[in-house]
């Protein structure tokens, strides 16, 4: 990655445990899925931090539910790098993840900070090798979907709520994978997205304790969750799965 695009000053006080967990944070402490040696599609997603009227949060977006791949899922801007990014082991994963939040938000990467990138992680489904790169929202600008055939929602989602033990959960895939999910802003965030925003709230320290053993499915309960019936959605045994 290259330096001279990470801004590491300048930073509000309750995100720099962030900075720093990023910083210090090894691949195998963030995810059990970690890059092959060769191969792969190199993508970036921006894990925006803003501060709204109700407090430090993080900006998502919401797939469009005709997409033929993870449609309606809640996400991380983001996707593959394109030639014009330029090198993946340079400045590369912040161009992709800048651009793609522009492309799929409106966003104006002028009033974005990159302030750190995650080791790059992998996602075997789709076999892309991503590297999460970590924005302050210095200066805010109007979002929303900018293509609705791809993007059905752009939202924002308080560190508070994502925080808050009440909306945590572990989510068993029908594959019978186990790993956090936040049932927030009248969604369900699952899967990759899911995985990180656990991690970095662990790593950094914003993490409150919470009941790892509710876990439900990815079927009915997981609709349950999205309408905010967490407290009388099935819970099923949890047995040793992985966290992550």
């Amino acid at each position: 990655m290259t330096a001279g695009l990470i801004e590491r000053s300048g930073l509000p006080g309750w995100l720099e445990p962030v900075r720093d967990a990023a910083e210090r944070v090894l691949p195998e402490q963030l995810s059990r899925f970690l890059p092959p040696r060769e191969g792969g599609r190199a993508a970036a997603v921006l894990m925006l931090f803003g501060e709204g009227p109700d407090g430090p949060d993080l900006l998502l977006i919401e797939r469009a539910r005709s997409l033929r791949s993870h449609a309606g899922q809640p996400s991380f801007p983001g996707g593959s790098l394109d030639p014009e990014d330029g090198d993946p082991d340079g400045p590369g994963p912040i161009a992709a993840a800048l651009r793609e939040a522009w492309e799929e938000t409106g966003l104006d990467p002028a009033g974005v900070q990159v302030f750190a990138a995650l080791p790059r992680l992998y996602i075997p489904v789709s076999s892309f090798v991503v590297t999460p790169v970590l924005g302050w929202w210095r200066e805010e600008s109007p979002v929303r979907p900018v293509d609705q055939g791809e993007t059905g929602a752009v939202f924002r989602v308080t560190i508070a709520d994502l925080a808050d033990p009440a909306n945590r959960v572990r989510l068993r895939h029908p594959s019978g994978h186990i790993g956090p999910a936040f049932a927030v802003a009248g969604r369900l965030v699952w899967g990759f997205t899911a995985g990180v925003i656990d991690r970095v709230l662990h790593h950094s320290g914003l993490e409150l304790p919470w009941d790892p053993s509710r876990i439900v499915d990815l079927s009915d309960d997981a609709l349950a969750l999205v309408q905010g019936d967490l407290e009388h959605s099935r819970a099923l045994p949890g047995g040793d799965a992985d966290r992550s």
